[in-house]
């Protein structure tokens, strides 16, 4: 993705898919870390926010490194979406915020899990680039089984 482009505008149900998101960072020396984000937001046609919750290794690599990937799962489209991503800023309140915790609330609700998952600030993003890998989709009847030997 240049300057000049922008996200598609077939992101914005994928992220609103309720499938979390994965995340992959890096320390400062290089180690990756990978991890499941609950919620990813559509902020604008070039940033994302990310739900920061709970996940201190994570943060602290973005702070040192800011460059990032995102995982987006289109379950309907059959795709994955990869975001090349780079930390701009958190923000702990604002209409971003808010609609943000009002979402972790509902899937904390959802899942037996409200009062528990508090959303401490929402990670804007800016999107350097995305990939869109898609895939052939086979249905589970056209699969056969392998034959199985009995052992002696």
């Amino acid at each position: 993705m240049t300057a000049a482009s922008k996200l598609p505008e077939e992101l914005k149900p994928v992220m609103r898919n309720g499938i979390p998101a994965f995340l992959v960072t890096c320390s400062a020396s290089g180690v990756p870390n990978t991890t499941i984000i609950s919620q990813a937001y559509w902020v604008d046609f070039q940033h994302v926010a990310l739900s920061f919750q709970f996940f201190n290794k994570t943060v602290r690599n973005i702070r040192a490194n800011p460059h990032a990937s995102l995982c987006l799962a289109d379950i309907e489209g059959y795709a994955n979406w990869l975001l090349d991503i780079e930390y701009d800023h958190s923000e702990t309140e604002g209409p971003v915020f808010d609609e943000m915790d009002m979402q972790i609330e509902a899937i904390a609700s959802m899942v037996g899990m409200k009062g528990i998952f508090k959303l401490r600030a929402a990670d804007i993003f800016r999107v350097r680039a995305v990939h869109k890998a898609t895939g052939e989709r086979i249905p589970l009847a056209e699969i056969s089984e392998p034959a199985v030997t009995p052992s002696p």
